[in-house]
């Protein structure tokens, strides 16, 4: 078998690491594959370790135990996040992005590849500890985010729609008062989306009164399931108390002054 040298070893784990994040790797995995003992192998995943520490990468976690690994965990050190966050603001306060009706144009935002991995990083970072088996949304605007956030987490995205297709088969059809309109809206999901007893989290782009939010975990239920978190980018200051608990956003709007061209928007609860 061919030998490898060190920093060979070093670049293609970290390749096969970071292409597969918060997938299991057992150390015969990598022994197997580049003939080499346990023992350097672990060497060489404490050289990476500290490596993605140093800068600001993410997390390397080695698991213990005869089931145990290694595996890459997304995530966004604090001061990276505050950095990310005024970012966003920044842009998304320009007062060209007022829509009439006092709205605010944010799709650039949601499909910016860059922009929307480094959301994805924050919330996989967040909700990684939840031991979650599926990501949430609804459709369509929040499908970027939770689909980042699920290839990051290592798990399949669900897409909960307003109307069923016939592809769907049988389906779960559930209403709810949206938070914004207080329109009563509908929810459909197909029985063969989600297996019994998930754990989900839920993906958003917006929240202002939270019913989408509730709807999902009133969906979830008919599913024998269980909302784990709640994540979006942007929550609106008011009203206040939402129909929700326990949501974790990156973004406060506290309003659009659509008159005087402003937006005041600033990084919300992921800070406290």
């Amino acid at each position: 078998m061919e030998k490898f040298q060190r920093n060979e070893r070093i670049a293609i784990l970290i390749k096969m690491l970071s292409d597969s994040p918060c997938k299991i790797f057992t150390l015969g995995d990598f022994t197997e594959m580049f003939g080499s003992a346990k023992s350097t192998i672990s060497e060489d995943i404490d050289i990476i370790q500290n490596l993605v520490a140093k800068f600001d990468l993410g997390m390397i976690k080695t698991i213990s135990g005869a089931s145990g690994g290694v595996t890459y965990i997304p995530s966004v050190s604090r001061e990276k996040t505050v950095g990310i966050l005024e970012s966003l603001c920044g842009e998304l306060s320009r007062k060209e992005r007022i829509l009439p009706g006092g709205f605010l144009y944010m799709l650039d935002i949601i499909y910016d590849p860059q922009k929307v991995s480094d959301i994805g990083r924050i919330f996989a970072g967040r909700f990684y500890s939840k031991n979650v088996d599926y990501i949430v949304t609804m459709e369509t605007r929040g499908i970027p985010l939770a689909f980042i956030t699920a290839k990051y987490l290592n798990v399949p995205l669900i897409i909960v729609r307003h109307s069923n297709e016939a592809t769907d088969g049988a389906s779960v059809n559930t209403s709810y008062v949206s938070g914004s309109s207080k329109k009563i809206q509908t929810m459909v999901l197909s029985l063969k989306a989600l297996r019994r007893n998930s754990r989900l989290l839920f993906i958003d782009d917006f929240m202002k009164g939270g019913g989408t939010a509730k709807g999902i975990i009133e969906l979830a239920r008919e599913f024998g399931c269980e909302v784990v978190g709640i994540g979006v980018l942007i929550e609106t200051a008011q009203p206040a108390k939402k129909l929700v608990d326990n949501y974790f956003s990156l973004l406060v709007l506290n309003g659009v002054d659509e008159d005087k061209g402003i937006i005041d928007i600033k990084p919300g609860s992921c800070l406290v």
